[in-house]
């Protein structure tokens, strides 16, 4: 199937990267969100990194005039019926992805193909409250979408052979990375990552270091290019404690149980950069720790 058209459901973090890599390459991006402050807060990510992005030479004023052109934006989800695929990057809630392919379904064209951004959550099960789980599967971005270059491929149990190769020509015309990973929680990267930014929390949480500790060591101990408790604040704890909580009740191991730190931060409503506090309050001229 030749993908022309593309709805995005989501304007923020994830949603407008998709949205960038995906008009700039060629494609007719509609981008929805419930308010108009959002879409347009997501617009002005857009073009703030498209013009970086000349300035630094990668792309001409033309590519990005172009880009900007291609994206169109809505705040009536059933506008976004007839792309030729859609790209769920809402919340990483069941719940809400659930409402937003049953508010979308009965709008779609026979051939659309849906997929979910989901980090963690059963591609299975999401597809199996659409009308096509058989054109339903997983393409999860990395964050930010327009610098990383892997794209992780989950098939449902149901997903056909020709969604699955029509996803993986357009993750190669975006210029990026397929991984394809079996439909179990987490996939690959946050099965691995997620576990690890929670052993950090816990070694917070036990005194067994500081959070300025505890990333330089693992920035100059084992070469990561970011501390955990650092990208832990960029992914959004929120999103961290998500993550953990799928793995958690989907794995049944106690291995996987979130620290309580985690929790207790996300109930205050630190969820890292994008709420100015996590594990840094970012709300002066440098980062500082908060333990």
């Amino acid at each position: 199937m030749d993908i022309k058209t593309v709805g995005i459901v989501g304007s923020g973090q994830m949603g407008n990267g998709i949205a960038h890599v995906f008009a700039l390459s060629g494609y007719d991006v509609k981008l929805h969100d419930i308010s108009q402050e959002a879409l347009d807060r997501g617009m002005a990510v857009i073009r703030k990194n498209l013009d970086r992005q000349v300035s630094r030479e990668k792309i001409t004023d033309e590519a990005r005039n172009e880009a900007l052109a291609r994206i169109h934006t809505t705040l009536t989800l059933t506008d976004l019926g007839q792309s030729d695929l859609i790209i769920e990057a809402a919340s990483e809630r069941e719940t809400i992805k659930l409402a937003i392919f049953e508010d979308l379904v009965p709008h779609l064209k026979p051939h659309t193909i849906l997929t979910s951004n989901t980090s963690s959550i059963s591609i299975t099960r999401l597809a199996s409250h659409t009308d096509r789980p058989e054109r339903f599967m997983g393409l999860h971005f990395m964050n930010p979408v327009p610098v990383m270059k892997l794209v992780e491929l989950i098939r449902g149990i149901a997903t056909d052979d020709p969604t699955y190769q029509t996803m993986l020509g357009v993750v190669e015309k975006l210029g990026k990375t397929a991984a394809s990973a079996e439909d179990f929680p987490a996939f690959i990267v946050n099965r691995i990552l997620l576990p690890m930014i929670n052993e950090a929390v816990y070694t917070l949480y036990e005194g067994v270091g500081n959070v300025r500790s505890i990333d330089t060591a693992l920035k100059l101990g084992a070469a990561h290019p970011m501390g955990p408790l650092e990208l832990a604040d960029f992914i959004g704890l929120d999103t961290c404690l998500a993550i953990m909580n799928v793995l958690y009740d989907g794995l049944a191991d106690t291995k996987y149980r979130p620290c309580p730190l985690l929790t207790k931060y996300v109930e205050a409503g630190w969820l890292g950069r994008k709420t100015g506090r996590g594990f840094y309050d970012y709300r002066g001229e440098e980062p500082v720790p908060t333990r």
